[in-house]
């Protein structure tokens, strides 16, 4: 039986979808080159005062609602004193007196069993900005320096890594769904630091506690997750108990952590009142707002795609496991296609190009008003599925137009019966020996026959027709 108990707790800091920064009109676009969304604002410069962006407060309250949270009557901001070369004023902006909610909850699942992992607090404020290391040189951007982002502070309710996990996909559901966030981890908008002890089962006693901060990809946080656990394992049994509290980087490549300095308290930041903030008070017609515009959430949309759709369970989790995928799903259903088709062609075929490019599915960027044209065509059989595959390819690389390209190609689908017959009895006549393997039971040639036919015919050909009047001149 082991011995020690895990004890975990996580800040999952997350920015926020605004056009523009938490105290200024800069630009909080992710890609920008380095110092392109700059202002004197964001960078401190004296006698520029901050004038906070409204439409981040309506996200923060949406962050709190779907997380089950108490929201504050008034909210305030405050400074968060300490030197860092990406912090250009010597302080951040954020929430520590009075954020905007406490005491929420989010429910997880795994391996079948429920657990609650209940909230301490989200408060809003300012991202740092971004330190390149390079030839020797440490650079610094601060295009993200003000982009504004909530912190969600869980309490130490996790024990494994497989609850982290769970825990991060679902706020990543939660928020991406309703418009907070578009959570990319790859980007940094979604990024997490890893509270974690060890104690021995049966007290109650928190052990000292490492920090390892800003973690964004999930299969690098379980791997820093099973490796400091058993850092602390280690040292519980060779009596040399963990007693320093500190703050840790995880190198993913050495697949170790290393220490960087003695964790923080929060005496010493010196937290005050921001005085160039006055407080904002939250109404319940403010928060009624806002509830009523969240769109549907992921749960909810799963439930509605299985119970009144019947899409089957598999494909409506691929549906909803993505806020982008669920955005073309919902576009493609807006211009008429059916429920069915919508998701075979995302699944099958939209998924297969992702793959191939090694993209995520978050990346996926496509003209569904032209994916729906496309499907219309088949559907209309005026090309079949083959042809169709290719020039889905072309929308998603090119943004070419179905239907021109259709017409200017002569891509129109082969519907003359007559021709058709005519094709089949030339392949099946070029190709006795297969004929023969087929009499003598050999069923694979099929494929080789339609293979040949649609070869004939350009592709061209509509293949229920080729193969029934395969099977006819067959015997089938």
């Amino acid at each position: 039986m082991t011995k020690y108990e895990t004890v975990i707790g996580l800040e999952v800091h997350v920015e926020l979808a605004t056009q523009t920064k938490l105290f200024c009109s800069c630009s909080a676009k992710f890609g920008a080159d380095a110092n392109e969304n700059v202002c004197p604002a964001c960078m401190g410069m004296p006698g520029m005062l901050p004038v906070a962006n409204r439409k981040a407060m309506e996200l923060g309250i949406a962050a709190a609602l779907v997380t089950n949270s108490e929201i504050i009557p008034v909210m305030s901001f405050d400074k968060k004193n300490y030197f860092y070369p990406d912090l250009p004023t010597g302080y951040q902006i954020t929430q520590f007196f009075a954020p905007i909610c406490r005491n929420g909850y989010v429910d997880i699942s795994v391996d079948g069993e429920n657990k609650r992992i209940t909230l301490k607090q989200i408060h809003i404020e300012e991202d740092a900005g971004k330190l390149v290391h390079r030839h020797g040189m440490s650079l610094v951007d601060y295009n993200r320096a003000g982009v504004p982002l909530v912190e969600i502070v869980s309490n130490p309710d996790f024990r494994t890594s497989g609850e982290v996990v769970a825990y991060l996909e679902k706020i990543r559901s939660l928020l991406s769904f309703a418009g907070v966030s578009d959570c990319k981890m790859q980007e940094g908008s979604m990024r997490c630091d890893v509270n974690l002890s060890v104690r021995e089962f049966g007290t109650h006693t928190l052990g000292t506690r490492t920090e390892m901060k800003n973690m964004n990809s999930l299969k690098a946080i379980v791997r820093a997750i099973e490796y400091e656990q058993q850092r602390h394992i280690d040292a519980l049994n060779e009596g040399t108990e963990i007693l320093i509290q500190e703050t840790r980087r995880w190198d993913d490549i050495a697949g170790k952590s290393y220490s960087m300095r003695n964790k923080e308290n929060a005496t010493d930041y010196r937290y005050f009142p921001n005085p160039d903030i006055p407080p904002f008070r939250i109404s319940k017609q403010w928060i009624e707002e806002v509830r009523n515009a969240l769109p549907e959430p992921a749960d909810k949309k799963f439930q509605r795609l299985t119970a009144e759709l019947n899409i089957p369970e598999s494909e409506a989790k691929i549906i909803v496991g993505s806020k982008n995928l669920s955005d073309i799903f919902d576009a493609l259903q807006a211009k008429g296609i059916s429920p069915k088709d919508t998701v075979s062609w995302i699944v099958t075929d939209l998924l297969s190009m992702e793959t191939a490019e090694n993209k995520s599915v978050d990346d996926i960027v496509i003209d569904c008003g032209k994916f729906a044209d496309l499907i219309m065509l088949v559907t209309a059989k005026k090309i079949n599925r083959s042809c169709a595959k290719r020039i889905l390819k072309l929308i998603y690389t090119d943004g070419v137009e179905p239907n021109r390209y259709v017409k200017d190609n002569n891509l129109s689908m082969v519907n003359d019966t007559d021709l058709i017959e005519q094709i089949v009895m030339q392949v099946l006549s070029e190709n006795p020996d297969s004929v023969k393997q087929y009499q003598e039971g050999n069923q694979k040639v099929i494929a080789f026959f339609m293979g040949q036919i649609m070869k004939k015919t350009g592709g061209k050909a509509d293949p229920n027709a080729v193969k029934e009047l395969l099977c006819a001149k067959l015997g089938v």
